[in-house]
Parts: C-alpha cells; sequence; structure tokens
C-alpha cells in the first residue's frame, strides 16, 4: 500500500489554470542548448564533410531517432502491443531508442549519399550537455515519469512522490554524464581514430543504461531482458570491433 508522501515531487507551473511539468521547458532548453554546443564547436573545425551532406546526417539522425525512441519505448510495455493506439505511440519516447534508432538513421543517409566519413565525433559533447538538461525536467517529474527507480534501503533512497524510498535513476544518470564529460574533455587533444569518440560514448552510456535498468521497474521483453537492454545489447554487437580494439588498447 502507498502511504502518504510529503514529497514536493513531481515539480510543476501553473499556466492559465493549469498545472505543467517543468520537463517540457527541460526538453525543449536540452534541444536548443544542444544545438547552439553543437555550432560552438563547430566553429574553426575543418569538417571533412560537406555542409549539405552534413545536413543529410543530422535529417537522418532526427527521423531515425523519431522512430527509434518510440519503438524502443513502446516495446517496454509489452503488454499494450495488442491494443497500440496512436496517442501512446506518440507519447512514448526514450533516450536509448532515440539514440539508436538515430545511428541507424544516419548509417543508412550516408550509404545512401556516399558518406564513408565517420561523423559522429562532434555530436559527442552536445548530446552529452543536451541528455544532462533533459534528465533534470525527468527528474523533477518524480514517479510521473517511468525513469523512476525500485524501493531501497541505501542512503541515496529518495521520496519521488509516492511515499516510498526509491533509487532516483536520474541523479544517478546526471552524475554519470558529468562524468563522461569530464572523461572526453581529457581526451580531447588525443590522437584517436576518426569516429571513436562517438563509439565510445555509445558503449559507455549504453552500459551504464543496460546496467541501470536492472534497479527499474521494468517489464520483460524477452528471457527476462526489457527493450532497453536488448537495445544496449544490438549496441554492444554493433560496435564489438571497437570494443575488442580498445580494451586490448587499454590493458595490453
Amino acid at each position: 500500500m502507498i502511504s502518504k508522501s510529503d514529497s514536493p515531487f513531481p515539480f510543476q507551473f501553473e499556466l492559465f489554470g493549469n498545472q505543467y511539468h517543468y520537463h517540457y521547458i527541460f526538453e525543449t532548453l536540452a534541444f536548443v542548448i544542444g544545438v547552439r554546443v553543437y555550432y560552438f564547436l563547430k566553429k574553426g573545425i575543418a569538417d571533412p564533410i560537406s555542409d549539405e551532406n552534413r545536413l543529410w546526417i543530422m535529417l537522418g539522425a532526427m527521423f531515425g531517432a523519431l522512430i527509434g525512441s518510440r519503438v524502443v519505448a513502446v516495446l517496454e510495455t509489452p503488454a499494450v502491443l495488442n491494443h497500440l493506439s496512436f496517442l501512446f505511440i506518440y507519447q512514448s519516447k526514450t533516450i536509448v531508442g532515440g539514440l539508436l534508432g538515430g545511428l541507424f538513421g544516419v548509417e543508412i543517409i550516408k550509404k545512401i549519399i556516399g558518406v564513408n566519413i565517420a561523423s559522429g565525433d562532434i555530436y559527442v559533447v552536445p548530446i552529452l550537455v543536451a541528455l544532462f538538461i533533459g534528465r533534470i525536467g525527468c527528474f523533477s517529474m518524480g514517479i510521473d515519469e517511468p525513469t523512476y527507480g525500485v524501493p531501497t534501503a541505501l542512503f541515496t533512497g529518495m521520496d519521488l512522490g509516492d511515499g516510498i524510498m526509491r533509487h532516483p535513476i536520474m541523479l544517478y544518470e546526471m552524475l554519470y554524464l558529468i562524468a563522461l564529460l569530464c572523461l572526453f574533455r581529457a581526451l580531447k587533444n588525443k590522437n584517436l581514430i576518426n569516429g571513436d569518440r562517438f563509439k565510445l560514448f555509445m558503449v559507455l552510456y549504453f552500459l551504464f543504461r543496460f546496467l541501470i535498468e536492472f534497479i527499474k521497474p521494468y517489464q520483460s521483453l524477452f528471457l527476462n531482458l526489457s527493450s532497453i537492454h536488448w537495445s544496449a545489447i544490438l549496441i554492444f554487437a554493433y560496435y564489438y570491433k571497437f570494443i575488442i580494439r580498445i580494451t586490448k588498447t587499454i590493458f595490453t
């Protein structure tokens, strides 16, 4: 039984007599600031990809992310697959699916326009910044957003709006994103193979999401693993050569 909670979650503001989540504001800020960071970092860089092709690549990423974010999110709740509605599909989205769909959207577009140069390194920091800002919004929603954790007795437990001390998954992720930003700042002047920064980001972020999923109240899609788990496994399989190479570099 859920007890009465004195938690301030979810954080909301009033507009014209209605209550709205701050999440919507942070989602918008995440996109706008992420784009601005991208253009700031792009200044002074000799991009081997033409502006026209870069635009096509970005469109491929956005279209792929639009589809992937919804597909993976819908598969997070397999019980509803037999009675899906357009509204449910439209409202369902997850960044894991967005990154996965965006990746394959980019690869498809690059095949079509004949670009065989790695194109993702320049997006790593903007994505990390956008993710961090977006996660502030997710955290502010408490249990109104299905990103909270299972009950815990650890000191990190928080009442997210239902009177139960839970893992604050979004806080964990924000700390992890800060660590990744520090890592990529340290790698800024390292002579890495073009594309390795983006691959490293994808592998490390999906590794985090794979592990953190076990302390969320997820629904099993197959073999007691959720769609988030399977998305991460797909990324690991896609980048297996990179994972083997980078592991050998670190430990030899």
